[in-house]
This record gives C-alpha cells, structure tokens and sequence, in this order.
C-alpha cells in the first residue's frame, strides 16, 4: 500500500471518531424565554438581600422592635435588595389629606405604589389594608403594599364604586418555603420589574383564576348546562338548570367567592 493511501485511511478513521465524539450543539427547548440580563440582575440581588436580612430581621421579632426599628431594616431591603434609590425613589411620610403614608414609590418620578409599615411582630390585616387604600384612593394609585418586615402583600385597587381590592402576591422572607419562591414572588416589588409594569401581568393573572372569578364561570348559564348534559349522560337523570345552579351556589361553593 503506498504512503499516501495509507494517510488516507488514517484521515478517514480520524474523521469517523470525530463525528462520533463531538456532540452537535445543544438546542434551546421549544418555547424556552431567554431571561434579559437585567431580570436575573435583579433576581440575584433579591435572593441575596433575603439571605443578608434574615438574621436581623429575626433578631428584631425576638426583641419585638419597635415600628422605626422596623421600618429601617424594611429602608434597606427596598434598596439593597428592590433596587430603589434611597433620595429619587422613596418618599416617607407621605402627606394624604392630613394622614401620612409610611412609604410613597416613585417610578421615573410618578408614584406608583405607597407602602404601610407595621413593627415586625405585628400581624398584617384588614384594618391595616383599609389604612393604605385610603391613601391609594385619594392619590390615584393602583398598588398598595403591606409590610412588617417579615411578610411582604401587594394590592392592586381598581377603582370604582365600590373599589376592587385583589392580592396580588404575598412573600414571608422567614417562611419555610424555598428561597426560589421568595425570590420569584418578590421579584415583581423590584424598580425593574415595577418599571415594565410585570406585577400588573401577575395580578390580570391572579384576579383571572381567583376563587371568585371561577365562581362566576362555574355559575354561567355554558356551564350549568354543561353539567346537566354530563350529569345525563352519566345517570340518565336530566336534572333542571335552575336546580344545579341552586346546588352548586348553596351547597357546592364557598359563600365568600359569592360576594
């Protein structure tokens, strides 16, 4: 066999491996979303603060520190870990008809969301909802947070007669959950997310799949009647409309998703 067909062979079985060896790249699963850098900027600044004010946070429930005490570590988790600057974006004590709230937030200077500050041991509740929607409502402002350190509410207030209040999210920073939920839930309280308006998605969303949105869709006139066909079908009974959505009202669903 001469040199140069020998070269050929060993070229040819060199080529083979190497096709068997080096995998074609990876391809992104069909429908993935690639996170901008500025979303997982954001994302590790959070879990970051959560594991930073952990400690002090815990710390401050032992000695039932007081509203201010509260309120200074709630200062720094806004802008170490929300990413709002301490002079152009939080205004305190912010002036609504001669009450104060705790904490306005200013995106691109419009305020957007005023913040209710309780002492840390202080559980948050209706009284002190009905507190920051007063503000809301005179200001014209959509979001309405509650915090006392320790858990984290966001309301959205649509206005109205009478006004509509939804949850929006809830995050408890000492809560057995994982980090990535707290992470997850709270990314939405960020400036860069308040600013593209993402907490808005959340909340259509939520209010879309609340127990008193599926309520009304259970109650529709589509689907009692889908359930007295199936109901047919199933027992050869044909029970009347009026009767299931009597049933599924008094005795199926919850009385506060009827309100």
């Amino acid at each position: 066999m001469s040199e140069q067909a020998a070269q050929a062979i060993v070229g040819n079985e060199q080529a083979e491996v190497s096709r068997e060896v080096v995998s074609p790249p990876m391809k992104k699963p069909a429908g993935a979303r690639a996170v901008p850098k500025w979303e997982t900027d954001a994302r590790d600044r959070v879990r970051a603060a959560i594991r930073r004010y952990s400690k002090p946070l815990t710390d401050l429930i032992a000695r039932d520190a007081n509203e201010g005490d509260t309120r200074l570590l709630i200062t720094d988790f806004l802008c170490a870990g929300l990413g709002y600057d301490k002079y152009d974006d939080l205004t305190t004590e912010y002036q609504v008809k001669g009450e104060f709230a705790d904490y306005g937030i200013r995106i691109d200077k419009q305020l957007v969301a005023f913040i209710e500050v309780k002492r840390c041991s202080q559980k948050l509740n209706a009284k002190h909802l009905r507190q920051v929607q007063m503000y809301a409502v005179n200001e014209g402002v959509e979001w309405m947070i509650l915090c006392n350190g320790q858990v984290w509410q966001a309301y959205h207030m649509t206005a109205g007669l009478p006004v509509v209040i939804d949850l929006a999210l809830e995050a408890d920073l000492l809560s057995d959950t994982s980090l990535s939920t707290k992470t997850d839930a709270l990314f939405y309280l960020t400036k860069e997310a308040f600013k593209r308006r993402l907490i808005d998605d959340l909340w259509r969303a939520r209010a879309a799949t609340s127990p008193k949105s599926l309520a009304q869709v259970l109650l529709s006139d589509v689907v009692t009647d889908a359930v007295r066909k199936e109901l047919r079908r199933q027992t050869n009974h044909n029970a009347d409309v009026g009767e299931i959505h009597r049933i599924l009202r008094g005795e199926v669903l919850r009385p506060e998703t009827l309100l």
